[in-house]
Formats: C-alpha cells, structure tokens, sequence
C-alpha cells in the first residue's frame, strides 16, 4: 500500500482535521479511549487473520487486547462493530464544517473523503485489506453495514443540508450521500481484489469523476467493417 501513502502520521496526542491540513490536541481521557479501542481492534484482526472470523469469540478478544468482555462491548456493541466502527464519522463531519463556505458542497464532500481514505490507508496500513476481505465474505458484517452506513449518510446530509438550505430528508440529498458512499466502498472493494494494484486516492478520483458525470457510459467501440485486405 505504499502507493497510497501520500502523507505524513498525525503527531502523538494530535489527530488530523481532515482536509484542512491541520491538527487539534487530544485530551487525556479521549487518547486513553482511541488506544483501547485500537488495541481491542488490533487484537481481533491479528486473531481473525490466524483463525477466521466465526472462530474467534469476543472473549478471546478480550483477553488478547488485556480488557474485560466488558469492556469490549462497551467500545463495540457486536463483534461486527469491531471490524466496521471507526472514529472517521465525526471527524468528517468536522472536517465539512471546516471547508470554505463557497466552495460547492460536492467539491466539499470529494476533499473530505479523499482526506479520509489517505488517513484511513496511513493508519491502517495492515488491516485495511483485512477488514475489506471479512465485509465481503462475512454476511453477518455486510448485514450490520447497513446500519452504520445509515448513520454515516445522516451525518454527511445533516451537514449538505446545512449547506444548501435544503431539508436534511431531502431526497436528492439523501440520493447523493447514500452515491458517494457506495461509491467509496466499491471503490476500497476493487482495489483489494485487484490485489491492491494502483493508487487508491487515484481510483476514488476516477470513482469521483463518475459519478460527477452522470450515470452514463461511453459507448461501445464501433466494429471495424474495413474488409480485411490480400495478405502480403
């Protein structure tokens, strides 16, 4: 994933402000909350990698991270939670609060995510193939997305409708958030089973430039009828 590293880790106790190109200082009690949730998370991934996702029981979750059962629900309601919950939606809800106010809301949202997958790829540079691979291949997982994603585009249309004074239940709102995201899955999607070739900010921008089009699609070639000539 070389590739896609495109910048530099937020310092300790710093978190990015995404696509700002700015950092805020975290509290105490907020940084002893990102490193349990990380350590409870890098432990189930390391146990998923080892021995698959159905055999791996919260419980020996708990024990590799040094928590309680607990404590792992706490952080995370279900085992699904672990592998689809992150800290990205709030941040991107900040990080479109914090662009120019002329800017056009889509251009707004295309920064954010591009900013959000960069991190996402910087900070996970291990796991992020992994978690791809169990959303596909586990239905209880692909089920449970549903809902987080739900919340996702209610975060991301709350802050259009902000911007274009339209109702947050918006249907072309609610068209374009619920776009993007699918389109930001399909597009980490692609890139794991292709083996992880190419730049994955480049193939969001590509993503990014479809969906900008329309849903259209350049025709097919036409077939060359030129009658083929005597063989020299």
């Amino acid at each position: 994933m070389a590739s896609a590293r495109t910048t530099s880790a937020a310092e300790p106790g710093m978190v990015p402000t995404l696509g700002t190109g700015r950092e805020r200082k975290l509290g105490l009690r907020e940084r002893k909350k990102i490193q349990t949730r990380q350590a409870i998370r890098h432990a189930a991934y390391r146990l998923f990698a080892e021995q698959g996702y159905d055999a791996t029981p919260v419980d020996q979750i708990a024990e590799a991270a040094e928590v309680s059962p607990s404590t792992v629900f706490r952080y995370f309601p279900t085992k699904e939670d672990i592998v689809l919950t992150d800290e990205y939606d709030p941040v991107i809800e900040e990080a479109l609060r914090a662009r120019p106010v002329d800017e056009h809301p889509v251009e707004s949202i295309r920064q954010v995510l591009i900013a959000s997958l960069r991190d996402l790829v910087l900070h996970q540079d291990d796991s992020i193939a992994l978690r791809t691979r169990l959303l596909r291949d586990v239905p209880a997982i692909r089920g449970r997305m549903a809902e987080t994603q739900a919340e996702s585009s209610r975060i991301i249309r709350s802050v259009l409708a902000e911007r274009t004074g339209k109702p947050a239940d918006d249907l072309e709102l609610r068209v374009i958030t619920s776009a993007l995201l699918a389109a930001l899955h399909e597009t980490v999607m692609h890139w794991v089973d292709t083996g992880q070739a190419g730049d994955l900010e480049e193939l969001l921008d590509t993503t990014l430039d479809v969906l900008a089009r329309g849903l259209t699609l350049p025709p097919r070639p036409p077939a060359d009828d030129t009658p083929a000539g005597p063989r020299p």
